[in-house]
C-alpha cells in the first residue's frame, strides 16, 4: 500500500510550515524550535499534576477520582534526545481517558547533556518510584503497566525486561529495538517520511557513548539472552509500513512470542513514524489510541 492520502496531505502541510532540519540542528536548537508547535490541550480529564518520581519530573493524568486505578507509565519519543512533557500531554490524556486508568507521564534525561545510559537509569527509577508510592498517586500497585514510542519504546521494552517491579502490560509503539541498525526497513525507509537514516544516526550519536556495546542489554532489547524475555509481561506492538524501525519491533516481537510471552502485533499500513501522535488528524492515530487504551485497559482491569 502506498502512502495512505491522509499522510500525504498532513505532510505536505507540515513541509508548507517549513522548519530546520533535526540532523542539521543542535539539540538545544531543535527543542526550542519543537516547544512552539506544542499543541495546547484539547480534552479535558478529571486530573492533571507534576510529581517528582525519585528525582525524575513526572506528570500525572487521573481520569477520574477512584483511588484503585492501574497505571500506564509512559516513555515518550524523541531519540532519547528532543521530546517533552507538554509535547505528549494530548496523548497521555487521550490515553488516559480512554483506558479509564491513570497514566504517569515520565521526562527523562536527554542527551547529549546525559548520555546513556541515563534514560534507562531514569525510567526504572520512576517506575520503583510510582510502585513505592502508590497510594499518593491513587494507583493498585498490582497493576502497572509501561509504554512509551519510538525511543520511549525502547525504555519501556528494556524496562519490561528488567522487571523492578511487577509488571502487567508493555505497550510498544514502533520501538527502538536495535542500535545496529540494521534491519531491511532501515534501508527501505531510509528516506522517511518523519524518521529518516541521517535523523537516525543524529540520534543515536548523540545518545550513545563512543565504543559502546550496541547490542548491550540496555540498549538494544532485540539483543538481550532469552531469559531477560521469559516472563515478561504480555505486550501489544503498533509498527507502521513506511517506518525505519518497523522491521526491529516486528522482530522484537517475534522473539517475545519465542519466549512464551503474549503479543500482539499490528502494522498500520500507508503510515509512517511517529504518526502515533497525530491524534485528530490522522483517523488511524485515533484507531491506534483506542486499539492501545483497550488492550493495555485489560491487563490493568486484571
Amino acid at each position: 500500500m502506498s502512502l495512505h492520502p491522509q499522510g500525504i496531505a498532513l505532510l505536505e502541510m507540515m513541509a508548507s510550515l517549513g522548519g530546520p532540519l533535526i540532523e542539521e540542528s543542535t539539540p538545544t536548537e531543535y527543542r526550542a524550535f519543537q516547544a512552539t508547535r506544542v499543541i495546547p490541550p484539547t480534552e479535558d480529564i478529571h486530573e492533571v499534576r507534576n510529581v517528582s518520581a525519585g528525582g525524575v519530573p513526572c506528570r500525572l493524568y487521573r481520569p477520574n477520582a477512584n483511588k484503585n486505578l492501574g497505571l500506564l507509565v509512559y516513555y515518550h519519543g524523541g531519540g532519547w534526545v528532543i521530546g517533552s512533557l507538554d509535547g505528549y500531554d494530548a496523548s497521555c490524556r487521550a490515553l488516559a481517558n480512554r483506558m479509564g486508568h491513570a497514566v504517569l507521564s515520565v521526562d527523562y534525561r536527554l542527551a547529549p547533556e546525559h548520555k546513556y545510559p541515563a534514560a534507562v537509569e531514569d525510567a526504572l527509577c520512576s517506575l520503583r518510584w510510582a510502585y513505592d508510592n502508590a497510594d499518593e498517586l491513587g494507583i493498585n500497585p498490582n497493576r502497572i503497566a509501561v509504554g512509551g514510542d519510538s525511543a520511549g519504546g525502547n525504555l519501556a521494552a528494556i524496562v519490561s525486561q528488567q522487571r523492578p517491579v511487577p509488571l502487567v502490560f508493555q505497550l510498544l509503539i514502533y520501538p527502538a529495538t536495535d542500535m545496529t541498525q540494521s534491519r531491511e526497513s532501515q534501508v527501505e525507509n531510509a528516506a522517511g517520511p518523519i524518521l529518516t537514516a541521517p535523523v537516525m544516526k543524529w540520534f543515536i550519536d548523540h545518545y550513545m557513548p563512543e565504543n559502546s556495546d550496541m547490542k548491550a542489554e540496555l540498549a538494544s532489547p532485540l539483543f538481550s539472552p532469552d531469559n531477560l524475555l521469559k516472563g515478561a509481561p504480555p505486550a501489544l506492538i503498533i509498527t507502521a509500513q513506511y517506518d525505519p524501525l518497523r522491521d526491529e519491533g516486528e522482530e522484537y516481537g517475534r522473539r517475545l512470542i519465542a519466549n512464551g510471552v503474549t503479543t500482539s502485533m499490528v502494522r498500520y499500513h500507508g503510515m509512517f513514524h511517529a504518526f502515533f501522535g497525530m491524534l485528530g488528524l490522522l483517523d488511524d492515530a485515533d484507531t491506534a489510541h483506542s486499539l492501545a487504551a483497550s488492550m493495555t485497559a485489560k491487563a490493568l482491569n486484571g
